[in-house]
């Protein structure tokens, strides 16, 4: 049976060295790492963004080269930076991940992530954890396969932290393969699979329980019952 996602030889320069990826789908993968270790690099790489070397099937399907509505229904890449340029309602950002006219689906969305007293207002008027909820609910539109996001969780209040995770675990229980770029190592014991990046190289890859001392060693820091603390061996 085709995996959801099969990648080779995915590489970005000098920022990424290549490596495979495989996903049968329905999985959430936190992407964890000191600052510069890759997760951008790799996300970006994934989603064609940028001109990475190797090959990635999505689906059975190679993404470079898709028109743009195919490609909106098998993939979406949320960058970190939440800047827009644009005076455009809310409402309208959401339907941007559409590429049609789907106002029921624009409208679940704004239930989804607490917009409704949003949705008329210029984006640029909201605070930067207003505009992440919104630019969420712009990648999760089409109901993409792989969804590429990276720090979602970046600047949201702590019920919004758990809330997202929450909507990130339905897409992938839906079937779509979820692709998280963190910082919060305290969020990890929610994701299905975790990988270590450091220096664009991956070195862990398996459930987050089982890198757990290795994740820690990546920080300098120890699994204590509170949480982490600064490793002091």
């Amino acid at each position: 049976m085709t995996s959801l996602l099969e990648a080779s030889g995915i590489a970005l320069g000098t920022r990424l060295a290549p490596l495979d990826f495989v996903s049968a789908g329905g999985e959430l993968v936190a992407l964890v790492g000191p600052n510069g270790g890759g997760k951008t690099s790799l996300l970006r790489a994934l989603a064609r963004v940028e001109d990475a070397a190797g090959d990635m099937l999505i689906d059975g399907a190679a993404l470079d080269g898709l028109g743009e509505a195919r490609r909106r229904r098998l993939v979406a890449f949320l960058p970190a930076s939440r800047e827009i340029a644009w005076p455009i309602a809310v409402r309208d950002v959401i339907a941007m991940g559409l590429g049609a006219s789907d106002a029921a689906r624009v409208d679940e969305l704004v239930g989804l992530f607490g917009l409704a007293p949003l949705a008329d207002r210029s984006i640029g008027t909201l605070s930067t954890g207003e505009r992440a909820r919104a630019l969420l609910a712009r990648a999760l539109a089409a109901r993409p396969r792989l969804l590429l996001l990276d720090e979602p969780l970046s600047n949201l209040d702590p019920y919004w932290v758990l809330r997202t995770l929450e909507l990130l675990r339905d897409a992938a229980d839906g079937g779509a393969t979820v692709m998280v770029a963190l910082h919060d190592i305290g969020q990890v014991g929610k994701f299905d699979r975790l990988m270590l990046l450091e220096g664009g190289r991956v070195v862990g890859d398996g459930p987050p329980r089982a890198l757990r001392e290795r994740l820690g060693a990546l920080f300098g820091v120890e699994a204590t019952a509170g949480g982490w603390a600064i490793s002091r061996g």
